[in-house]
């Protein structure tokens, strides 16, 4: 055990006070559930050994590029999610604590007062459209997701005060989303796709925003090159993606390519400062 311990002291999660005694560092204290910021659900959902298990068949993705979990499992990911509850609970959990600072910094950082209705598509739990909607008073909103994904959707805008301004709605974003939205957020969804599966997503909801609509991506965003001295993070969720999904983290002109399959373009971009996320408004070419 002391060595496990003196190696976690090595790497900044443990601090050693005195000979064999040891305490959280601040990075150490993330990993509890019960402080703020914590980092519990995420770490817990990506050491499950279903999601480390796949990593085993790596090489099977490098070949092909394709999903290792899909082949590990014989099911993509999100049906695998769709028949464990458990699992599909601990998602949620990890993707809402993932989430609620980088809405905090969204709010501040974008016009929303502008419009009437924000449809946050793959939503989840309403984290985001909560942090949203209490900062800018005026629009209205709807959660649209799964409805594994939204199963506790209604309980976090009642919370937050804002059962009466914001629905939820729950159905599959390949088919079809709410409609007449004026703008549709879609927060770290579009990276979760392959580009023929990401354009289909952004036509629908371009095809059922109101008039003058806007789509609102909050993503990591690559450098054209990788930059020394720069995080790993977004390279590291890029090969998850790989391993566990279907989908990749792009670079500005990734996302503008696949604007243009889905007959849009890139209207502006913006930093989320220390978040490591940029927003992406999109519009009709």
């Amino acid at each position: 055990m002391l060595r496990l311990l003196r190696a976690l002291a090595a790497l900044d999660v443990l601090a050693e006070t005195g000979p064999g005694r040891f305490g959280l560092a601040p990075v150490g204290a993330l990993l509890r559930s019960d402080q703020a910021g914590s980092m519990y659900p995420l770490a817990r959902m990506l050491t499950d050994p279903t999601m480390a298990h796949a990593w085993h068949n790596l090489d099977f993705s490098l070949r092909t590029g394709d999903p290792a979990f899909d082949e590990a499992f014989g099911i993509d990911f999100f049906g695998y999610l769709s028949s464990r509850p458990e699992l599909s609970q601990m998602y949620n959990s990890a993707m809402s604590h993932g989430t609620r600072g980088v809405a905090r910094v969204l709010a501040g950082a974008y016009d929303f007062g502008r419009f009437r209705t924000v449809v946050d598509v793959g939503g989840g739990n309403g984290t985001s459209l909560a942090e949203i909607l209490t900062a800018h008073p005026g629009p209205r909103g709807v959660v649209y997701d799964t409805p594994s994904g939204a199963a506790v959707t209604e309980q976090t805008l009642h919370a937050a005060g804002l059962a009466a301004r914001c629905r939820v709605e729950t159905g599959d974003f390949f088919t079809e989303v709410p409609r007449n939205g004026d703008l549709y957020l879609l927060k770290s969804v579009i990276h979760g796709w392959d580009d023929e599966h990401a354009a289909m997503i952004l036509r629908n909801c371009a095809a059922s925003a109101a008039e003058h609509g806007r789509i609102l991506l909050v993503e990591h965003l690559l450098p054209d090159t990788v930059p020394a001295g720069g995080s790993p993070t977004t390279y590291l969720s890029d090969l998850n993606l790989l391993v566990n999904g279907q989908g990749q983290e792009r670079t500005r002109d990734d996302f503008a390519g696949l604007c243009a399959r889905a007959g849009l373009r890139i209207a502006d971009i913006g930093p989320l400062p220390s978040t490591g996320f940029h927003w992406i408004e999109i519009c009709p070419d």
